[in-house]
């Protein structure tokens, strides 16, 4: 009997021990490892910043929810990944071994790289962990009895800009509701060589899409900008121009700031020569596989995937749920076949698919493969995307507590996209 670790009690990491058990059965351990003993829907993050959802919504109790199911689980942090010895050292010091490792740690998120971001000691709010939504709830209502300037946006190094698009379209929608939206300024900030990037270098018609959008709703914005510094109610920036070099600062004001960090893998790879790169995302073949340490896998946001093409300024590429999907089925076939004594030959598709819900309406898109050329290269957008999402939630959650494997994102996004190709997007 091996023991298969998989790090990372997220999308990716959920998804691949319920694939590993429904795979290999009981004749072999499966062990889930998170720093959190609940996992959350993060796609809802933004609902929960405004109070359209709760934390205990979107969130399962992993102490529960794994052993039903037959999965061991640990509620500990790792503290180092030893690939040499096939170990995690765990926070409490605790050695945990393994034959196979999945890592599916998700981010680092590096508020520390730019002075006053961030919730913990800084200036601005972030929807990345529900932890970090659920906080803006209790800020949200009181900055409605006293409305001001919003500056939403992502920084330099961001990987994910949706959230970012989404946060500012949702509490729009919520300031109108409100009948306050008169009484607030509101402005995006994004490293983004154009709006609708979102580090795909665009999917459809998403610059026109999210420039309309933007426009529509009276939000102004700054593109190719670095965020130097963040002060109590001030944000300084820098545009620059195509070559890099700086182009014009601004100090902008506001009363309330949302900013996506930069990602960086998390501290338990840094520095493994051979499993990370620089920034600690773990370095993978086409079969998911690191070339250095071959019983180790990646799949989701820790993979290290170049940019699309080169900018003036640093942006990631986003790991959409579709994606991380892929990877984690192709990642699972591979383990089956190493433990048959086989050879892996499993490859991930690497699509995206992102529901990118505004409140009262949205913009969806589908990049078949993620990183151009393409050959499906499409964005719809409408009242429609909002339910889409409502309802693909439910479903998810749903299907998980059930500890199912199937390929919700796929089989959602195609028939979606059928769908509205048929009928129109409007």
């Amino acid at each position: 009997m091996s023991t298969i670790v998989v790090l990372g009690g997220g999308i990716g990491g959920l998804s691949t021990a319920f694939e590993l058990k429904d795979e290999l059965g009981d004749s072999h351990e499966i062990i889930l490892v998170s720093d959190q003993e609940h996992f959350e829907f993060t796609p809802s993050n933004p609902w929960v910043a405004v109070k359209w959802r709760t934390p205990e919504a979107i969130r399962l109790d992993l102490n529960e929810l794994m052993p039903r199911h037959g999965i061991r689980f640990i509620g500990t942090a790792v503290k180092k990944v030893q690939p040499e010895s096939h170990n995690l050292l765990l926070e409490d010091d605790e050695l945990l071994s393994y034959n196979y490792l999945v890592i599916a740690s998700g981010p680092r998120l590096a508020f520390d790289e730019i002075p006053g971001l961030g919730p913990h000691g800084g200036y601005t709010q972030s929807v990345c962990k529900t932890d970090h939504a659920s906080l803006i709830s209790d800020s949200f209502e009181k900055f409605c009895a006293n409305p001001g300037p919003v500056v939403v946006g992502a920084a330099q190094g961001a990987s994910c800009y949706g959230p970012a698009y989404e946060y500012t379209f949702i509490i729009e929608t919520e300031l109108r509701k409100r009948k306050i939206r008169d009484k607030v300024p509101m402005v995006f900030v994004t490293p983004e060589p154009y709006i609708g990037h979102l580090g795909l270098d665009g999917v459809g018609d998403t610059k026109s899409m999210l420039e309309s959008e933007m426009r529509e709703r009276h939000i102004k914005w700054y593109s190719n900008s670095r965020i130097d510094q963040v002060e109590d109610g001030v944000m300084k920036i820098t545009q620059v121009n195509e070559d890099g070099s700086d182009k014009a600062s601004h100090e902008i004001e506001f009363a309330h700031s949302m900013i996506l960090p930069a990602f960086t893998g998390i501290e338990a790879v840094m520095g493994i020569e051979g499993l990370s790169n620089p920034r600690g995302f773990i370095v993978v073949d086409e079969n998911q596989r690191n070339p250095t340490y071959p019983d180790i896998f990646a799949v989701g946001v820790c993979v290290a995937i170049p940019p699309v093409g080169a900018t003036p300024l640093p942006v990631g590429v986003p790991k959409t749920g579709y994606m991380i999907e892929s990877m984690v089925t192709a990642t699972v076939q591979n383990i089956a076949e190493l433990l048959a004594d086989k050879a892996p030959t499993h490859t991930a598709t690497w699509n995206a698919f992102c529901l990118a819900d505004f409140g009262d309406r949205g913009v969806a898109f589908m990049a078949l493969p993620q990183i151009p050329p393409r050959n499906t290269n499409w964005s719809g957008s409408g009242k429609w995307v909002h339910w889409a999402k409502v309802g693909f939630e439910k479903y998810y959650l749903r299907k998980i507590k059930q500890g199912r494997v199937e390929p919700y994102w796929e089989k959602f996004a195609l028939r979606l996209m059928g769908v509205q190709k048929l009928k129109g997007s409007a």
